[in-house]
């Protein structure tokens, strides 16, 4: 019996973008938790880690610069978007195989190398995915849609990492990451290779590299104006270099903070675990909810609440009167803790209502190419809260950083009116 085309239903192209999403969770995890770990038991230092981290998961920095190549190369026979993901999938296990014979500490260089050419696979395939939703997804399924998206991700972020490891007790390194292998081959087998595209007729399916040299002025001119050429594209990226929200929860200074309070190695991990399962789960219901409401309303309201868990905690520093150095009193441990789990919770909610945001704005002929442009800037937009709210902590203190990332993280509200939905 043939597997059925998911796409053709609500709930199987739900069920696709989760499961492809997954698959993309898992080399993230694999190198950030698993890799990292087994380096560290066999004697690397943090720097040499930190080094390997950056460089391994350096492609999904580089997203845009996919994105033309999967806009303008097409295969006739397995379609537009689905030919580059059925082709990432296929080099995401042909690469993960070698690794379960290499040891990260013996053959540091061509376990480096391998698990780069993995993550790069993994991010093309996101770009390709990403487009797929853009021409794929109805709008009143988008928000939900991209919080299972990312749901998914979470998942398999915790199933790449912390999964991963508890299997490497148990059968090996080796027998762990060839059920990695066997996951992302059950996923293209059984959701992407019965997949059918429904690709409009006046969009060229046929574009081979022959052709692609004639077409790359016109399309640069297409993509530089739907990145450039209106009000709304220029609002589309503004929305997308601000920050998402408060973001001092959610990475940076939230880890230095969990060490200044005293909390172990045991409290950070489970505070972490419990973190992204909240997130995952909020991720789908916030999705859900983003289709039942006035999108840009609801994205305006998860915006100001994920501002609260911050200010909540800076309350909690300036009534304790606590500086790093001393001893944390239990109920600032307490408040720090609570006010993280709020937080990822409330992260889940915005995430699927943003993407879904940009979804709607993004044109579907240069759909890849777009879209890597507004999570590039995303991406960008995190880092550069990093680097100030490193420097705030040492200048100003926990309290006041916390307060001028809530204050920081609601600039977005004035550029929502202007990111009307394209029909």
């Amino acid at each position: 019996m043939p597997l059925p085309n998911l796409l053709a239903t609500r709930k199987g192209r739900i069920a696709a973008f989760f499961l492809m999403y997954l698959t993309e969770g898992l080399p993230v995890g694999f190198a950030m938790t698993a890799v990292a770990t087994q380096l560290r038991r066999t004697g690397a230092g943090p720097a040499e880690i930190g080094g390997f981290l950056a460089l391994a998961l350096l492609p999904w920095a580089f997203k845009w610069l996919y994105g033309p190549f999967v806009d303008l190369i097409a295969s006739p026979r397995l379609g537009p978007r689905r030919g580059w993901i059925l082709g990432a999938q296929a080099l995401m296990v042909l690469t993960l195989l070698p690794l379960a014979v290499l040891t990260p500490s013996a053959q540091f260089g061509p376990f480096l190398v391998l698990l780069f050419l993995h993550n790069l696979s993994g991010a093309v395939q996101d770009v390709a995915v990403d487009a797929l939703a853009v021409t794929t997804l109805h709008e009143d399924e988008r928000a939900f849609a991209s919080g299972m998206m990312f749901g998914g991700q979470s998942l398999g972020v915790l199933l790449g990492g912390g999964g991963t490891l508890l299997l490497v007790g148990q059968i090996g390194l080796a027998g762990a990451v060839g059920i990695m292998a066997l996951v992302i081959l059950a996923v293209m087998t059984g959701v992407v290779l019965p997949m059918r595209e429904l690709v409009p007729e006046a969009t060229a399916v046929v574009r081979g590299w022959g052709a692609v040299a004639g077409e790359v002025a016109g399309f640069l001119r297409q993509a530089l104006q739907a990145l450039f050429g209106s009000r709304l594209a220029w609002a589309g990226l503004l929305f997308a270099v601000l920050p998402i929200s408060a973001m001092a929860l959610a990475r940076g200074l939230q880890s230095n903070l969990a060490v200044d309070l005293g909390l172990s190695n045991e409290q950070i991990g489970g505070l972490a675990s419990a973190s992204q399962a909240a997130t995952a789960i909020t991720c789908i219901l916030g999705g859900w909810l983003s289709d039942r409401l006035p999108l840009r309303r609801a994205l305006a309201t998860y915006m100001v609440l994920l501002s609260l868990p911050g200010l909540a905690l800076m309350l909690a520093l300036q009534r304790q009167g606590w500086a790093p150095g001393q001893v944390a009193p239990p109920d600032l441990v307490t408040a720090f803790m609570a006010a993280v789990l709020a937080y990822n919770a409330l992260f889940g909610f915005i995430y699927g209502a943003r993407v879904a945001v940009f979804i709607g704005i993004t044109r579907p002929e240069v759909a890849a190419t777009q879209f890597a442009a507004y999570m590039a800037f995303t991406n960008l937009s995190i880092t550069y809260s990093l680097l100030w709210q490193g420097h705030a902590v040492q200048q100003f203190g926990y309290a006041a950083t916390l307060g001028w990332d809530a204050l920081v993280g609601l600039a977005g509200l004035l550029v929502l009116p202007f990111l009307k939905a394209r029909r």
